[in-house]
């Protein structure tokens, strides 16, 4: 494990990230992102991720996140549909079908559970 940390999300240098484009519904979607810890055994993975607006569907591990900056709507297959903005908290189930429709560059951080 390494030490304990902050990072100032808002300022962090993240990668590219290419969208698989069968997931790209409409616009020129960008993802990038930046895995910051992941656990020994690599089923804990903490991090930050960004995506330019368009509309994209995935199919979502468990995860929690909190939105930093952007909006967006993630409609569940079968759920709910959440409208997600800065301070936001969003929990998503392992297998659940969404799609992503970007208002304004979104970024996030992040915990996954695998």
């Amino acid at each position: 494990m390494t030490h304990s940390f902050a990072l100032h999300i808002p300022d962090a240098d993240l990668e590219p990230e290419p969208l698989d484009p069968e997931q790209i519904v409409s616009g020129n979607p960008e993802v990038t992102g930046k895995v910051v810890w992941e656990s020994a055994d690599g089923r804990q993975i903490r991090g930050i991720w960004q995506i330019t607006p368009g509309v994209v569907t995935d199919t979502e591990a468990d995860e929690l996140f909190v939105v930093i900056s952007g909006s967006a709507t993630i409609e569940v297959e079968g759920g709910p549909t959440l409208r997600v903005r800065p301070g936001d908290m969003a929990v998503l189930r392992a297998g659940d079908r969404t799609t992503w429709t970007v208002h304004e560059t979104l970024r996030k951080a992040y915990a996954i559970n695998l």
